[in-house]
């Protein structure tokens, strides 16, 4: 398969000639960012995962992380969802195969889902699988109520917003139970959703939590 792809690789540059996702500008191979786009990426000292709820992102939410973000959540551009998560598995260990841990991605509603077409967070989850992170568990969470934009609300106000939205999917309790988690999404913002999916998992008794995003917001 990997020859197959390889093979094809020139007819699809000559069809598509690989552009940088974030500026545009013409680069070597697909998949990737110009090296300007690369030197404006700040890297994020958010916590590594390896302690329980611990946070951690590759990358500050700066205005390149937020194009890329933007073009793979409203975009339309899910291809990128390889790149990112390939940046975010740079943060988490290889899955012991005996015990691998679920990455589970944040929910979004159904009317929501359906609107968009996808789920950024679950396209991340995918790809983190793809590259021995854990397993996929992408149905687990489920979010009750469509909740409104959150921009524009502190802290507490998006926690009562979020109150009572999240919950574990009912099929998926027992899949749950007592397994290490990781909770997959595009962006930290204050931690909100967040705390309302990990709520919604310790509910359910998991063994531990961990939290890994492509890009976290400073000072929120």
């Amino acid at each position: 398969m990997s020859d197959i792809k390889a093979g094809l690789r020139p007819i699809v540059d000559l069809i598509y000639p690989p552009r940088c996702p974030v500026c545009g500008v013409a680069i070597a191979a697909q998949g990737g960012l110009c090296v300007d786009c690369w030197s404006k990426l700040e890297a994020s000292h958010a916590l590594s995962c390896d302690e329980d709820n611990a946070i951690s992102a590759p990358w500050i939410y700066n205005d390149t992380s937020r194009q890329l973000v933007l073009n793979l959540k409203h975009g339309g551009k899910i291809a990128l969802a390889k790149l990112m998560a390939q940046m975010m598995a740079t943060r988490l260990p290889n899955a012991d195969p005996e015990n691998p841990p679920l990455l589970v991605p944040v929910p979004l509603h159904r009317l929501r889902l359906l609107e968009r077409g996808y789920n950024q967070a679950a396209l991340l989850a995918g790809e983190l699988a793809k590259a021995g992170k854990g397993e996929a568990c992408l149905d687990a969470l489920s979010r009750r109520k469509r909740t409104p934009s959150l921009g524009g609300l502190d802290k507490k106000q998006r926690r009562e917003t979020l109150k009572g939205a999240i919950e574990v999917a009912g099929s998926m309790q027992a899949v749950v139970t007592e397994r290490d988690v990781i909770l997959v999404d595009d962006v930290y913002t204050s931690g909100a959703t967040s705390s309302a999916c990990i709520e919604a998992l310790r509910d359910c008794q998991v063994r531990s939590v961990k939290t890994v995003c492509f890009a976290e917001v400073e000072n929120t």
